[in-house]
């Protein structure tokens, strides 16, 4: 490979040395109309001994065999104008300084920097756009393509699939009126996005690339719909973040995903506050091996804590989070702690041996109807049981910040989960405003929606059906849920956590709502079929589902932070009394009935509607 590269800048220098002597007898030949004169053949012959290693030494100096002549570009040509200007100063300076006696026009001297910079920049670019496969129909067998976008991510790509052997780019579409009708690296802007069926199909084009990385997920999810409608496969570029990250390039083209079409636009976190909130900090995540509490694990493995605790119930789950640190976080020093956050004496020993500063709590049951009725105990006692003996043995420890994953199921609820939720937000209110023998913990409570891809949601349930050929089941075709994907989630947990001074319900951005049929859909058409292929089957409301989830209480409301994704829930004061009366009915060891929980549940939760 050495030898090969050598190889390479040794052809560049005798080419350029070649260079050089043609511009200066082409010189000669040009002042003399096309005929060099006898008489000045010995001068313009034994001056080349004294111009062509005066241009090769400026060559070498300036740095221009540092450069790839495939991607020649402004810089090369830049560097090349220089060396070839100091060149044309030093030729005179040369000749008269070693008294040259040779007759050299004055012409000769202006016309060779000109004729010089002609053949090596024209050599280069010349080079470049027979790699670039720009000459006649070379290479049109490759596929053609359309560039949704007309901006950086596009005009980067444009260049980088010049080199490609599978796609040839034909043509861009942007809504932008100043861009239309004008090349980009000589491909044609041919118009907007919505006239891509009428170019696709002028252009026989079966693929389009949505390159707008930086834009809304609106504009991109529309996007993707023009491309369905047109019958074209549509692909994207990477992510904004990785491709300013340098991870991919942005000719790494990947098939739209879900979440492309549900993803928002990136979280801007406070990272200075979050280094101090997390940096050399012991820090403790429960529920660590399920989609939130593992998400979150990475994330703050992001910050170097002095340590991160990983408590999981699930010995499995813990396992496969131990190994993904151990492969992807080798530096981050990691405790696996299995056990149950209802049980007192495992946490209080977990806390006294390694003192956490911060404790983010994500251990809960969360499926609504597996929750609803004959697990309802269970979902009390762990719910808010668990978050009970976690925060309060937080609060004897002396734990700095106390944040809980909450949900929006926990906001007028009308199935257990969410009422249990509701309950673990109205425990942290409670401790938090109780002063403790201890140094105060600050409770935090975050509340957000369906995250996408997380276990038990509809998207790995959607991926099976279609992977059975269907059908898929939507329990009614009304029914709206609020979605965002869970690095997001978790990224504004952190951001919640670091905000919080103590007591606040954190209410998360989640966008528009996203009704679950179309939601489907989607699925079915970015998993390559039609709804020809895989039904849409309406099963009814499952026990305790509602048609659309809410954000606030009816006698909530919300106060602005200084991050735009996230407002602070005004929530309703709790009355202390109930907690003691709490703790000891879900201590007890009997099996209490759905019908006593559900009763328990609305005496304690004034909100709570059970369906019938």
């Amino acid at each position: 490979m050495v030898s090969r590269f050598n190889s390479r800048i040794a052809l560049a220098i005798a080419h350029d040395i070649i260079a050089a002597g043609l511009a200066w007898l082409l010189a000669y030949w040009l002042r003399f109309n096309l005929s060099i004169p006898a008489e000045y053949w010995p001068s313009a012959m034994s001056t080349l001994a004294w111009v062509v290693p005066v241009q090769a030494l400026a060559f070498w100096r300036f740095g221009l065999y540092r450069g790839i002549w495939r991607f020649a570009s402004l810089p090369d040509l830049q560097r090349i104008l220089a060396a070839v200007g100091v060149a044309a100063l030093l030729i005179p300076l040369a000749l008269f300084m070693f008294q040259i006696k040779a007759i050299v026009p004055r012409s000769v001297l202006v016309l060779d920097p000109l004729l010089l910079l002609l053949i090596m920049g024209g050599s280069r670019l010349l080079y470049r756009a027979w790699k670039e496969h720009r000459f006649g129909s070379l290479c049109s067998d490759r596929n053609p393509l359309i560039i949704l976008g007309a901006g950086g991510a596009a005009a980067s790509l444009v260049r980088e699939l010049a080199y490609s052997n599978e796609w040839r780019v034909v043509g861009l579409l942007d809504d932008m009126p100043t861009k239309q009708s004008r090349d980009l690296y000589g491909i044609p802007v041919l118009g907007k996005l919505d006239s891509l069926p009428v170019h696709a199909a002028k252009l026989d084009v079966k693929h389009a690339v949505i390159a707008m990385p930086s834009a809304g997920h609106s504009v991109r999810r529309h996007a993707a719909q023009i491309c369905a409608d047109a019958g074209v496969n549509a692909l994207t570029v990477p992510a904004f973040d990785d491709l300013a990250s340098g991870k991919v390039t942005v000719s790494a083209l990947r098939k739209i995903e879900l979440d492309d079409l549900l993803g928002r636009d990136p979280v801007q976190l406070d990272d200075a506050g979050l280094h101090g909130l997390l940096t050399d900090q012991v820090v403790l995540v429960s529920g660590a091996g399920g989609s939130i509490g593992s998400e979150l694990a990475r994330q703050i493995a992001h910050f170097q804590p002095k340590l991160l605790i990983l408590f999981e119930m699930s010995e499995f789950a813990l396992y496969k989070i131990e190994q993904e640190f151990t492969t992807n976080f080798p530096a981050v020093k990691i405790l696996c702690a299995i056990g149950d956050v209802k049980h007192r004496a495992v946490v209080d020993n977990l806390l006294s041996q390694h003192h956490p500063a911060i404790i983010f709590h994500a251990a809960a049951y969360k499926h609504v109807p597996l929750m609803e009725q004959s697990n309802a105990w269970q979902a009390m006692r762990n719910n808010v049981l668990g978050t009970y003996t976690l925060a309060s043995a937080a609060q004897r420890h002396g734990v700095a910040k106390f944040v809980l994953i909450s949900t929006d199921k926990a906001v007028n609820p009308t199935n257990v989960m969410g009422a249990s939720k509701r309950l673990a937000e109205m425990v942290c209110q409670s401790l938090h405003a109780t002063p403790a023998d201890t140094p105060r913990t600050r409770f935090v409570a975050v509340r957000f929606g369906n995250v996408l891809g997380s276990s038990g949601s509809v998207i790995p349930k959607f991926q099976e059906q279609i992977a059975h050929g269907g059908p898929i089941t939507v329990t009614h075709p009304d029914i709206t849920r609020y979605f965002m994907s869970i690095p997001e989630a978790c990224q504004l947990v952190l951001q919640a956590g670091l905000m919080g001074d103590g007591g606040e319900i954190f209410v998360l951005d989640m966008g528009e709502p996203v009704k679950i049929a179309d939601l489907a859909r989607d699925m079915i058409r970015l998993s390559g079929f039609s709804e020809n292929d895989i039904k849409i089957v309406y099963s009814g409301l499952r026990p305790g589902e509602k048609l659309y989830e809410e954000l606030l209480a009816d006698d909530e409301h919300t106060l602005p932070t200084p991050h735009p994704k996230l407002r602070i829930a005004q929530a309703r004061l709790v009355d202390d009394a109930w907690l003691a009366l709490a703790v000891e009915w879900l201590t007890q060891d009997s099996i209490i009935s759905e019908a006593e929980v559900k009763q328990k549940l609305k005496a304690w939760v004034t909100e709570y509607t059970p369906q019938s």
